[in-house]
């Protein structure tokens, strides 16, 4: 579900289920026509909605970071950090901008990067996206 799905009554009823947050990085750099900038978030959003859809009920998708600034992985880091202080237990970092590493953005407990960016391996990514969110899940039971 979508952040902006929620209200505070709905949260407080049904917050407890949501024990992840995913947090999309875009990597925008503002060099970007209207249309290619348009493209980039449509396709964002339809690789967040494969990626959250299997998992409804337990995902929620929070406002992305759109720019690929020089202290992002801090921003990145930072956030990561204060979702999982306060709201849920584990933060999954989806990179369309390919330019985040899993040593730099150390407070997420995942980093999906999509290489290429909806190339045609995108079911194929999408599935091993998915294993690995379950194998991160599955991790803290065993």
């Amino acid at each position: 579900m979508k952040f902006s799905d929620f209200d505070s009554g709905s949260w407080e009823t049904n917050g407890h289920y949501y024990d992840t947050c995913l947090i999309p990085f875009t990597g925008l750099t503002g060099q970007e026509s209207p249309p290619q900038a348009m493209e980039r978030l449509e396709k964002l959003r339809d690789y967040i909605d494969r990626i959250e859809c299997p998992f409804r009920g337990r995902i929620v998708v929070y406002p992305a970071v759109q720019y690929d600034i020089d202290n992002k992985e801090h921003l990145i880091n930072e956030i990561c950090h204060n979702v999982k202080s306060s709201n849920f237990r584990y933060a999954i970092v989806l990179d369309a901008g390919g330019t985040l590493t899993a040593e730099d953005i150390f407070e997420s407990d995942l980093l999906i990067a999509i290489k290429g960016f909806f190339d045609d391996n995108s079911v194929r990514e999408i599935g091993l996206a998915a294993q690995e969110i379950q194998r991160m899940w599955k991790k803290d039971i065993n």
